[in-house]
């Protein structure tokens, strides 16, 4: 796991490219934050420099979990979680591509995704956005101190952002759905929507394709995140899940959409 760059790094950062005179007023912001143990809603920050994004607040977007595409009720939001992966990434995107140019969210491990920038880079550039799934996966995060919360979604999001050329993740999903009111508050001034899922195709189970797309066809009725994963061993079930399903999601009727932010 990276470790953890406090403040003075940001401060160090700030002073080389702007002068002592912009520190100044950058630095302002932060001492206007909240500590993360300090039990007060956590505000949004400014973006480092060189991250595409200088100048620019962050803005703060809704703190409640989202699950609605912003495709209205036929939208559906596919959701790609936990990688990227080497072998399985680059997969997703090909059959996202060759299906009508599917959009997806893909929702990155931080370490994964500062081991693997090129891959971060690709997701990007074919028009697909980003999610912050925390530094390690830490699936019982929520029964950890809300520095440790802090830490774990923070440096997630500044190595996706780092990895990606400075775009920024617009969402954030929790390990397991591991959420707290904190966790959501702090993702949420970061500028990072709490993102759910409706339907879950287990593929992290492998039950089989046949079995996760049975899945997919029997609960979209119940709401149009769906979620896939593309890390975490061999996804070639869920590639041929996936194979089968978006063509007949079109068929359906529905259309491919991001979750609302």
């Amino acid at each position: 796991m990276a470790k953890h760059k406090g403040r003075g790094w940001y401060s160090r950062l700030l002073a080389a490219a702007l002068g002592v005179t912009a520190l100044a007023a950058a630095t302002s912001v932060w001492t206007a934050q909240a500590d993360p143990t300090g039990g007060q809603k956590p505000q949004a920050r400014i973006s480092a420099p060189g991250s595409g994004h200088e100048g620019r607040a962050v803005t703060k977007v809704a703190a409640d979990i989202a699950h609605a595409s912003d495709r209205g009720a036929q939208g559906v939001n596919i959701t790609i979680d936990d990688g990227p992966d080497p072998i399985w990434t680059p997969q997703a995107l090909r059959l996202l591509k060759d299906n009508g140019d599917v959009k997806a969210t893909f929702c990155m491990v931080g370490t994964q995704a500062e081991m693997y920038p090129d891959l971060v880079k690709k997701v990007v550039a074919a028009g697909h956005r980003l999610c912050n799934h925390t530094v390690s996966h830490d699936t019982a995060m929520d029964k950890k101190s809300e520095a440790y919360q802090s830490q774990e979604i923070l440096d997630a999001e500044r190595m996706i952002t780092k990895a990606s050329g400075g775009v920024r993740p617009e969402y954030y999903r929790a390990p397991g759905g591991a959420f707290t009111p904190y966790s959501r508050e702090l993702a949420a001034s970061h500028g990072m929507r709490p993102l759910g899922w409706n339907v879950d195709s287990r593929d992290f189970e492998r039950p089989g394709a046949d079995v996760m797309v049975a899945t997919v066809k029997k609960e979209i009725t119940e709401g149009p995140t769906v979620l896939f994963h593309d890390a975490g061993g061999d996804r070639s079930q869920t590639m041929a899940a996936l194979r089968e399903v978006l063509p007949w999601l079109r068929e359906q009727g529905y259309t491919y959409g991001f979750p609302v932010r």
